[in-house]
Formats: C-alpha cells, structure tokens, sequence
C-alpha cells in the first residue's frame, strides 16, 4: 500500500561546510553540462523551476532533503557551478545582502553576452518586480531574505526566492519561469512552495483580486488628500488591524499575532503622491512606483473593498508543500509522474558524469532512499 508524507522543514542556521559544499559544486557542475549538452538551456531552466526536481537535484548533491537551507546552498552552488562559457547559464543575487547585487550581476552578465542596453533594464526590471509581487503582492507572512535570478546566454529566465516566517519559524519558497509568464502581477508563479497553507492571505495576484486591482489603481490615481479622506472612511476610529476586515472565521493564534495584515499606523502620503504624479495604467506600473510596499497595497485594498465593494482574493496561493505533497491532498496532491521524471533525469545525469565512482556512488544512493523513503515506504 502506497504511503506519502509532507516534508516539514526545520530553518536551520549558520553554513553549510566547505568539504560539502565543494563536493556540491563539482556533481552540479557536471550534471548541469550534461542536461545542457543534451536538452539546452532552455530546458535546464525548466527544471530548475520546478520544485520537484530542484528538490530532488538538492538530494542528489548530497543535501538533506528535509531542510530549507537547501533553496539557499543549492542556489549558492549553482552560483559557483554554473559559468556563461561552459554552460550559458549564470545564477545573480543570493541570500540576504547579495541579493542586493543583483542588478550589478545582470550588468555584468549582459555586457559578457553582449545583451543590449534595453534587455539589461528588461532583466533588471523583471529581477526588482519579482522580488516585489512576493513581499508585497502576496502576504502571507513571509518577507523575503534570499533573491536568485538565473538567465541565459538566450535571455530566457528563472527566479529562485524565498521568504521565512518570524512567527513559526517555517520557509516559503517562490519558482518563476519567464516562458510561463504572461503577467506580472495576475498569477505569474511556476510553483509556490511551502510547509503551510495559512487561512488568510491577502493575494492580490489572484484572478479574483482583478477588481481590486483596478480599483486601487484608480483610488491611486486620485489626489492624495481624495485618497486620504477614502482610507479613514474606511477605518472609522482610526482601526488598525484588518482582523475586522477579515470574513467572520475562527481566528487561531497566528491570525491574532501575525501584524502583516495589521494596517499601518500611517500611510506613507510621499509615496501616494508619487504614485499620483506617475498616474500608473495598470496594477503592474502602480506595483514598480518606488516606495509602494505592503502597507500601501493593504491601504488601497482596503478602499477598494470597503469603499468601492470590489473585495481582494484571501486564499493562500501555495501550490506544493516541500519536495513532495501531502497524502490529503494538502496543500496539493503528490504527483508521483513528476517526481519520478525528476529523479529519472538526475539519475541518467549522475551515471555520465565525469566524476568518481565512490562520489556517484553516493549520489545514486541519496536518489534511490528518496524513492522508497517518500514514496512506496
């Protein structure tokens, strides 16, 4: 009888070791050329968008597979792995203040490739709005602390990111793939991954948040003292917390203590004018105004819902939990098919790889006791 499990993992701190590290880098090296020379590029982004095989491929280079630190070691190695020469691939960005490099990296990488002028600020631009749609367009408590932008010698892109929850201690991580991506801002996500489905989360990418969108567009185009006058008509008492704004539900003691969806104590009214003055024709341009955070996306769709009636989606967008699903179908039902494809892939990659026979050795075995461990134990 088929058995499957929700892999929960525990934030861990500090650093992977070097001897691990450097053992990681050199299969991701050889693994990567592999699938490269053999699918492209192109393909090898696929896969790293999907959070089966990044999972799997995490596994293979010898990381545990129950951690979150795998989304920041394996995207750190792929960093150091990866090269434009060798394999048309380049990993920007990281953890914590690399992240903030990111911008310089794609300069880097598109005066190396020979990119113009206007695809580096595309990137750049696409890189800064990724990183903004998940801290501000989705709250559901998990700001970010890790940024990778991956692209290729082809333009083509893929977003690794990641934010942690201060109130349970538990990771979500977010996948992009720019051939997946019609929209920024209306369900633009290869995968979201998380160990928990929360009750509320104010997404304002859903398809139902599309009236909202427009309206807070709209309210953000009128004159900033307009906008004020509509945001305290809509907290009569000066209210704070958007617990009163929530559908009456059982609150657990997440919702009571979680202040990402407490309302501000004031809206940032520099922000509301630059918006104003910038006078933005969609969500998305509304999203790239500098200053516009997760305060001024609750206070606008606050207004939008309370004012003007056009109420925001709550549901929590999580798509996977870590690796491999639950067996109720929470948050998604086990997809044995892409699982197995996934680690069918790496497996071929492991054995051609020009390495040794005790490191594939390894590799092979760390593959296999993830089959039967998460699978048909």
């Amino acid at each position: 009888m088929l058995r499957t499990g929700v892999a929960n993992l525990p934030l861990h701190g500090g650093k992977a070791p070097a001897w691990l590290t450097n053992r990681m880098c050199k299969l991701a090296r050889e693994i990567a050329r592999i699938i490269i020379d053999e699918h492209g590029a192109n393909v090898f982004l696929k896969r790293i968008s999907d959070p089966y095989w990044f999972q799997a491929l995490g596994c293979a280079l010898g990381y545990d597979w129950h951690s979150s630190g795998v989304t920041t070691v394996l995207t750190g190695v792929l960093k150091q792995a990866l090269s434009l020469d060798e394999h048309g691939v380049v990993v920007c960005g990281g953890k914590g203040r690399t992240s903030r490099k990111t911008p310089a990296e794609i300069a880097e990488v598109g005066e190396k490739i020979g990119f113009s002028e206007e695809t580096v600020e595309a990137l750049t631009y696409t890189s800064r709005m990724t990183a903004k749609v998940d801290n501000a367009a989705i709250q559901a408590g998990y700001p970010l602390y890790h940024h990778a932008f991956i692209v290729t010698a082809g333009g083509q892109w893929a977003v690794i990111q990641q934010g942690m929850s201060a109130e349970d201690r538990t990771a979500r991580r977010y996948h992009w793939l720019s051939d997946n991506v019609t929209s920024l801002v209306v369900e633009p996500h290869n995968a979201i991954v998380g160990e928990t489905r929360r009750q509320r989360v104010l997404d304002m990418t859903a398809k139902a948040s599309e009236g909202a969108r427009k309206a807070s567009v709209d309210i953000a185009k009128e004159r900033p003292a307009r906008v004020m006058r509509l945001l305290e008509a809509a907290r009569p008492l000066h209210q704070r917390s958007l617990m009163k704004w929530l559908p009456e539900a059982e609150n657990d003691g997440w919702h009571q203590s979680f202040e990402a969806l407490c309302m501000p104590r004031s809206i940032n009214w520099e922000t509301i004018s630059r918006i104003y003055e910038f006078q933005p024709r969609n969500y998305e341009e509304l999203l790239s105004v500098k200053g516009v955070g997760p305060a001024t996306v609750r206070g606008l769709a606050l207004v939008a819902e309370l004012i003007y009636g056009e109420k925001p989606s709550w549901e929590d967008p999580v798509k996977f939990s870590f690796a491999y699903g639950g067996k109720d179908g929470v948050p998604f039902p086990v997809n044995r098919r892409a699982m197995d494809e996934s680690i069918q892939l790496l497996r071929r990659a492991v054995e051609a790889a020009k390495i040794g026979d005790k490191e594939k050795l390894q590799s092979l075995q760390r593959l296999r006791r993830l089959i039967p461990e998460k699978v048909n134990s």
